[in-house]
């Protein structure tokens, strides 16, 4: 993992949450919902608190959505168990509490707080898995063979217990210190499996470093962090669990699907003619996501690179369905047809698409108010997928132009990640530019100029604008 901070002054996301127009707080009426369903938990008749759960998460989340138990199966192979916190039943259907988590969509995330999809009393109380209490749960167990192919999939509601929160860097240090505790030691071989299985279909990941905002005293500091392994591991089991939701309702032909059209061609075809300018290898025959895995993003020519490969992963879209299956099932970043069901407690699809699993596996109709909202839900998370990426992306903004804000005129080291494609006639016309990361503070920004890509160069800082939210910089 890399990190990088660097200590930004105070900061005010107040004018951010109101652009947004984000809400402080729930309706009365929500909230005391929520209140009433948190003092009486639900307790689901099968029980499974023998199980020993854990959680994986960041260290400061306590909004806790999965915990999850890995065995070997005495067959052979492996048995995943993947418990899901079980918010519809503690969300009544028609409620005041259901209306207020359409409005919000999903939770977002700022550095001063988060803007929570349900209230806390649920989201980090009641209703999150977290350690040491009971806790109603959606329980996947996906038995797989020695190659990590699923054989077996089962699906029931019940009471579960987790042992401990663990999180990302402690358990990235007890994985290297070949010291893992017994309920997660074989997430390393079973992630490495999935892994390889989903490079084999043409799955693609892009590892870039992402850029975050952290409270640091009475400041800010902007963190540059880079995913561990232990953490792509943690996603392979959620992106099975996902699949196997997938497999569920197209068997079912009813559900909300995640998908994404597959990489065009000629989309394929620029990023292979990028690749050996870059210095990057190509092997015959193998496709996109296998090269970019081979590759360190630290590196500027493999950062641009990956870079150029987002490209291949746009339109990513929710998809429902009732009768016959999309045209297009897929996800083309997972190569394989994938639904989102594993965070309900942050994204309103996912408490929807579960109840439509779980009835379909139990082989009784779907609930008439899951089933009502599956062809609402498309436009109401693309609206807040865009909110949620707007204050994310405009709190990094924010904190780049302040934390630049008295240096312009400064020059500094940065990597070329992005140059503008040649006009084309059509579009009007700018100066020459593109995009470079700073090496420190970790900062990326439009730069003007003849750019190489990939390339290390000396930049010069122009504008940085905290109101405007822009930074600008120049080839030094």
């Amino acid at each position: 993992m890399v990190i990088r901070r660097v200590l930004a002054p105070r900061i005010d996301f107040g004018a951010l949450r109101r652009e947004l127009g984000l809400p402080d707080q729930f309706p009365p009426a929500a909230q005391r919902e929520a209140d009433e369903a948190a003092a009486a938990s639900p307790r689901p008749a099968a029980d499974r608190t023998d199980v020993p759960f854990v959680t994986l998460d960041p260290v400061t989340s306590r909004d806790l959505d999965q915990a999850m138990h890995l065995s070997r199966r005495p067959s052979g192979g492996y048995r995943v168990r993947y418990a899901i916190a079980d918010v519809a039943a503690h969300v009544r259907p028609g409620g005041a509490l259901e209306e207020e988590t359409w409005r919000r969509g999903q939770t977002v995330y700022l550095p001063d707080g988060n803007v929570p999809l349900h209230p806390v009393t649920l989201s980090e109380g009641a209703a999150s898995l977290l350690p040491d209490v009971d806790r109603a749960a959606v329980v996947w167990t996906i038995d797989l063979d020695a190659d990590g192919a699923t054989a077996a999939v089962e699906l029931e509601r019940a009471l579960v217990r987790s042992r401990a929160k663990l999180d990302y860097t402690g358990v990235q240090a007890a994985a290297d210190a070949g010291r893992l505790p017994e309920p997660i030691a074989l997430l390393p071989e079973i992630g490495d499996l999935l892994t390889a299985r989903g490079l084999r279909r043409g799955a693609i990941n892009l590892p870039l470093p992402e850029q975050d905002v952290e409270p640091d005293g009475d400041g800010w500091r902007l963190v540059l962090r880079g995913p561990v392994p232990m953490e792509e591991h943690n996603a392979q089991i959620s992106l099975l669990t996902g699949m196997a939701a997938a497999d569920i309702m197209l068997t079912g032909r009813v559900g909300l699907l995640r998908t994404m059209p597959a990489p065009k061609p000629d989309a394929v075809q620029r990023l292979r003619a990028a690749a050996a300018p870059l210095g990057v290898r190509w092997p015959d025959g193998a496709g996109p996501g296998e090269v970019i895995a081979g590759l360190d993003a630290a590196h500027p020519r493999a950062a641009a690179f990956i870079d150029q490969a987002a490209e291949l992963m746009r339109g990513a879209a929710y998809t429902a369905f009732d009768g016959a299956a999309p045209e297009q099932p897929e996800h083309g970043g997972v190569a394989a047809a994938y639904a989102h069901v594993t965070a309900p407690l942050r994204r309103l699809a996912d408490r929807y698409a579960t109840e439509v699993c779980l009835a379909l596996h139990a082989d009784r109709p779907v609930p008439d108010w899951a089933r009502a909202a599956l062809p609402r839900l498309p436009e109401v998370m693309a609206a807040t997928d865009r909110t949620a990426s707007a204050a994310s992306r405009g709190a990094v903004e924010l904190t780049e132009a302040v934390l630049l804000e008295h240096r312009v005129g400064e020059t500094f080291d940065a990597a070329v990640l992005d140059v503008d494609a040649p006009p084309n006639g059509r579009s009007r016309p700018r100066p020459p530019g593109g995009t470079v990361a700073l090496d420190a503070p970790p900062v990326r920004a439009r730069c003007l100029g003849q750019l190489p890509l990939g390339e290390r160069v000396r930049v010069r800082l122009v504008t940085a604008d905290p109101v405007a939210r822009t930074i600008l910089f120049e080839l030094a």
